[in-house]
């Protein structure tokens, strides 16, 4: 558990061929005085220029970390919440790093990781009208799975990449299940933590999909992968089902 009296934040960004927005997110959180590590998730050599510039600009503010090749989302984000635990950070705020989130909601994201330092603070996307429809609704298909999957309503969206993460339980999962490292990193983990008793707060935020962003969401191979993740944590819910029965039951129970 996080001492409510050690609060240490950090934000989190993965980066993979960004190059065109990142240093505008990057300025937006130095504006906060909050510590920025960046994940260079093997960017080609233009983004990759522009990340050391940044770097170079921020010293004591920012820290770059590198893959030699491009692992995933997935991949990033644990590179980064390995250096954060060893840099003493107890959460990690991750936020995308292609212009989607409101930058502005990030002091609210943290007011809630300090008054709830042993819960996941999950982004609850409010879209306006720059949201792909088709997009859009395919989300509810993995909403339902990770409902049946959790057998809970806990958590509202567990795709968007705007969240406030309690580094030592992300770790503490990772040394002893293997997480998907690309698109479906980001429901996985959250199953597996709610699975492991993690409390969830959704937080409502405002999300844009920039005309001139940049998508990395392969269609076949990132549908394959989720295809998979689901079924595989569908049979994962049947041998937890016992205990996670019992938990609901207390929980209703507790509540009455």
């Amino acid at each position: 558990m996080v001492s409510e009296s050690i609060f240490k934040p950090c934000v989190l960004i993965p980066v993979y061929n960004h190059e065109q927005v990142i240093g505008v997110t990057v300025d937006a959180v130095l504006a906060q005085n909050l510590p920025c590590v960046l994940v260079d998730d093997g960017s080609a050599a233009g983004c990759a220029q522009v990340l050391d510039r940044i770097a170079a600009a921020a010293p004591g503010q920012v820290q770059l970390l590198r893959h030699a090749s491009n692992r995933g989302k997935g991949g990033a984000i644990l590179t980064g919440m390995q250096y954060a635990a060893h840099a003493g950070y107890t959460h990690a705020l991750q936020i995308d790093a292609d212009g989607q989130h409101r930058t502005d909601d990030i002091p609210r994201f943290l007011a809630q990781a300090q008054m709830n330092p042993d819960a996941l603070i999950v982004g609850c996307p409010q879209y306006d009208e720059t949201v792909p429809a088709l997009r859009f609704y395919a989300r509810y298909l993995t909403h339902v799975w990770v409902w049946i999957n959790t057998l809970s309503l806990q958590i509202r969206d567990s795709m968007c990449g705007f969240r406030v993460y309690p580094v030592a339980p992300v770790l503490a999962l990772a040394r002893r299940q293997r997480l998907g490292e690309r698109m479906d990193f980001d429901t996985e983990v959250l199953v597996r933590l709610c699975w492991d008793g993690l409390q969830f707060v959704n937080v409502p935020t405002r999300v844009g999909y920039p005309s001139d962003g940049v998508s990395h969401f392969r269609l076949w191979r990132d549908n394959a992968l989720i295809s998979r993740m689901h079924a595989t944590l569908f049979f994962g819910m049947l041998r937890r089902l016992p205990r996670l029965l019992l938990r609901k039951w207390r929980t209703q129970r507790g509540a009455q």
